[in-house]
Formats: structure tokens, C-alpha cells, sequence
């Protein structure tokens, strides 16, 4: 195998850093359907589920690069985003918008080839979504965060969707208003980190009508929606479910830390976005950690038991 020159090292990162890899983190929701459905460990549904999974996150990369053509000059008044790869001039929007067009065709190929057709015809809605907010959607108050949280809804269906699992009304729902939560906080961090409304202005327009009180209010009811609708999807007895549903309730108080906590970080703007504060924010990250791990417990407890008596 040939070995690369710094140069080609060099040319190559800004393309790397266009894609932005580290953003993946989020299409892993794709496996909560599965996961609540019992198919998360399932030979047979591993691949379609990863096939979903990877083709999220080549479309999301389509999205940055065609995303960042179009914000470029916006971007280059942000203190951090100024130093992406288009608006730093790195790369071209040529090349951004061609890499970001292949992409998205890639995406759609391999969720029809692997996934399976309804899981591409949700991978179109997505990218047609997120183009829609990159060009107009993004320019409106409120509306913005929503179409950010049905992104989020998408990913969970389509993971439901790869392993013919049934999307649990209760799973959309707690995953709108748990995302619409990290929404308005990514608001409030891109607000605290420039301080300047103006300049908040030329980066975002909405951010001109986003003003911290109106924001901490928002944070406040969008907390508490999402914690509400975890408690009385744990409470609710008329829906079934093929695990325990109910001793998630016990996992309270950790889903309560890492509310507040997300809203504490996002308030103090050291972070750009929802993915650093997870990413980086070592609290919250143990607690989504710790989380998951008594969620996998709990839904796969039967499983376990009965392989320690096997």
C-alpha cells in the first residue's frame, strides 16, 4: 500500500473535517427501535440496522458540505465556525457541493441495497428535510428546532423500520421532546458563545429573536415535556411492550441529571452545539452512559438471566 505524503495528508484533512465524522454520534437513535424491540443483538437484523446507520451518516455529510457552501459567508463571522474547511477557503463549494451530492446518492443506495425500500424512501424525506432547512426553514423562529427534532424522529423510525419493528408512538414522542430540548440548548449555546446579538444575528438570523430569557424559558417547558413524557411512558400500562417497561422508572433520577445538566452546560457556552457538550462534558457523559447501560439491563434482562442459567 502506498503511503501518503504529508501533502496528500494535508489535502486530504479539510475533506475529512468538511464531513465532520465526529457528528455520527448522532445517527446512533437508529438503534433505539431496535434495541426497544428486542432485535438490537439479532444476527439477522445487525446488518440492515447498520446499513440505516451508515447510511445516515453519509447523508448527514452530504448535508454538511452542501450546508457549508451555503453558509459560508454567515459562518465566517461565527468564532469557531469560521475556521471550516469552505469558509476558511479550504476547500471550494464546488468541490463541497459535488462531494456533498455524491454522498447523498451513496446514502440512498445502500439503504435501498441493504436496508430495504421503506428505510430509503425515510433517507429521502431526511435529506429532503434537512435541504429544506438549510435553504428557508432555518431562517424561521421555533420552526427551526422542531424540523431539528423530526430529523432526529426520522433516524429512530428508520432504525424500527430496518428490523420491521413497529415505531412505538411513545418511542417518536419522547424522542421529539428530548430533542427538541437539545435544540433550543444549541440555540442557547451558539448565543452564549458569540454574546454579541449582533454578530449572533449575521451568523443566525434567528438568533436575533432567540434572546436568553426567551430561551431559558423554552429550555425550561422543553425540559420539562421530555421528562414528563419518559415517566409516563414508564407508567403506562395500556400499551405493551416485550420487556419490563415499568422498572424504567426506577432510571429517574439519572435522566433528571442529565436534563438539568445539559441545561446547565448550554447555559455557560463553552460548547458549540449538543454533540461537543456530550462528546466533551465528562459529567453528562457518564450519566447517558450510565443510562444506557441499566436501559440495555433492563430491556434484555430475561435474555441475561437466562443465559447465566444456561
Amino acid at each position: 500500500m502506498d503511503q501518503q505524503t504529508p501533502a496528500s495528508r494535508s489535502s486530504l484533512h479539510p475533506i475529512i473535517e468538511l464531513l465532520r465524522p465526529n457528528q455520527w454520534v448522532k445517527n446512533v437513535v437508529v438503534w433505539a427501535g431496535p434495541a426497544a424491540g428486542l432485535k438490537l443483538f439479532a444476527a439477522d437484523a445487525f446488518a440492515s440496522v447498520f446499513a440505516a446507520f451508515a447510511a445516515f451518516c453519509l447523508a448527514a455529510s452530504g448535508i454538511y458540505a452542501i450546508n457549508d457552501c451555503l453558509d459560508r459567508h454567515a459562518d465566517a463571522s461565527h468564532p469557531t465556525k469560521r475556521s471550516r474547511p469552505v469558509a476558511r477557503g479550504a476547500v471550494s463549494p464546488a468541490t463541497a457541493s459535488a462531494l456533498g451530492v455524491g454522498l447523498i446518492l451513496a446514502s440512498g443506495l445502500i439503504a435501498y441495497f441493504l436496508a430495504g425500500h421503506a428505510v430509503t424512501w425515510v433517507i429521502l424525506l431526511y435529506v429532503a428535510l434537512q435541504l429544506a432547512y438549510s435553504m428557508v426553514l432555518k431562517e424561521f423562529i421555533l420552526l427551526d428546532v422542531i424540523v431539528i427534532a423530526i430529523g432526529f424522529v426520522l433516524r429512530a423510525w428508520a432504525g424500527s423500520l430496518a428490523v420491521g419493528v413497529t415505531a412505538s408512538a411513545w418511542l417518536v414522542t419522547c424522542m421529539f421532546t428530548l430533542c427538541l430540548f437539545m435544540g433550543f440548548g444549541k440555540r442557547r449555546c451558539e448565543l452564549a458563545m458569540i454574546g454579541n446579538s449582533g454578530d449572533a444575528g449575521r451568523h443566525r438570523r434567528t438568533l436575533l429573536h432567540y434572546t436568553p430569557d426567551l430561551l431559558n424559558h423554552l429550555l425550561t417547558v422543553s425540559a420539562g415535556i421530555a421528562i414528563m413524557t419518559f415517566l409516563l411512558y414508564t407508567m403506562d400500562a395500556s400499551v405493551p411492550a416485550p420487556f419490563p417497561k415499568k422498572q424504567l422508572f426506577f432510571t429517574l433520577p439519572i435522566v433528571v441529571y442529565g436534563v438539568f445538566r445539559f441545561a446547565l452546560v448550554s447555559e455557560l457556552g463553552l460548547y458549540s452545539g449538543p454533540t461537543e457538550i456530550v462528546l466533551h462534558d465528562r459529567p453528562l457523559l457518564v450519566a447517558i452512559l450510565l443510562w444506557a447501560l441499566c436501559a440495555l439491563g433492563i430491556v434484555y434482562q430475561d435474555s441475561l438471566l437466562h443465559g447465566a442459567h444456561t
